[in-house]
């Protein structure tokens, strides 16, 4: 992989589409993800965005923003009042084009900077979404954002592995210990089971979710991946892979299925699609 560190002018940027109505604005760490190239890579919509991409394949480079909190601090006042006047709240979802726990964050530590920047300027709402299980290890930090902060953890399936596709960021065990850790932290934790995946055990699945989660949001690469009937997935890998272990999950009628099992384990804590992603749990 390529890594090369550059500055840029503005880290918040103003979010449409499928974040529209989840938050104001979007904040990336890096451009580019340190785990283009394990599971969450394969059905990542970023690797279709020439304007990221470039002509790179998806997980051969990873762009560092060094200067993403002195842009944050220099920027949050405006970008707040714009948020409170044509969206009602500033929120900020950390992140949707890259993993903020890249396995590089350990030496540039561009999102630890990027919290400690929020700490003095905190939004209303804070969504740090992440595939790794390395976010407990910023416990005690996150832990200084918690009237603000809700932690996405995003575990597909109860499965570590789908044929002919590469391993997760993160285990499946791993990424449930996480969760576990954060939440007797005092912190909002929400399972994201998205794209929904084969789910070999589901009742037992969902019950672990609801032991060290406060909700779960399920969607499927269908109507998630920001393309008409999952178009952009469905020219990936991913269903074909996702067929083979069980039939007829690569259709929406299969998240159906599973919303249903979660709703009866996790009443009232279950979020669908881009209203979950948004905070509404039913």
């Amino acid at each position: 992989m390529q890594v090369t560190e550059t500055t840029i002018k503005g880290v918040l940027t103003r979010t449409s589409g499928y974040l529209r109505d989840v938050t104001s604005h979007s904040l990336q760490p890096y451009r580019g993800c340190g785990f283009g190239n394990a599971l969450c890579g394969e059905y990542c919509y970023v690797r279709h965005n020439a304007y990221v991409t470039r002509g790179r394949p998806w997980g051969s480079f990873l762009e560092v923003r060094t200067n993403a909190a002195e842009s944050y601090v220099r920027t949050v006042a405006r970008e707040r009042k714009w948020a409170e006047r044509e969206r009602g709240a500033f929120r900020v979802f950390l992140s949707s084009a890259t993993d903020p726990f890249v396995p590089q964050e350990k030496k540039y530590g561009v999102t630890e900077s990027v919290l400690q920047a929020m700490i003095t300027e905190p939004p209303d709402e804070l969504i740090v979404q992440t595939h790794s299980a390395t976010v407990a290890d910023y416990s005690d930090l996150l832990q200084e954002l918690k009237a603000c902060a809700r932690i996405h953890i995003t575990i597909e399936s109860d499965r570590d592995r789908l044929p002919g596709l590469p391993a997760p960021a993160s285990s499946v065990a791993a990424r449930f210990e996480a969760a576990s850790r954060l939440r007797a932290a005092g912190l909002r934790v929400v399972i994201t089971v998205s794209p929904l995946l084969p789910i070999e055990h589901p009742r037992a699945f969902f019950a672990r979710c609801n032991e060290c989660a406060d909700a779960v949001i399920v969607d499927h690469f269908i109507g998630g991946d920001g393309s008409a009937n999952g178009s952009r997935t469905r020219r990936t890998p991913l269903p074909e892979a996702m067929e083979a272990v069980q039939a007829g999950t690569a259709e929406l009628a299969y998240r159906e299925r599973m919303i249903a099992i979660a709703r009866e384990i996790m009443p009232g804590c279950v979020g669908v699609g881009a209203r979950g992603f948004a905070g509404t749990f039913e």
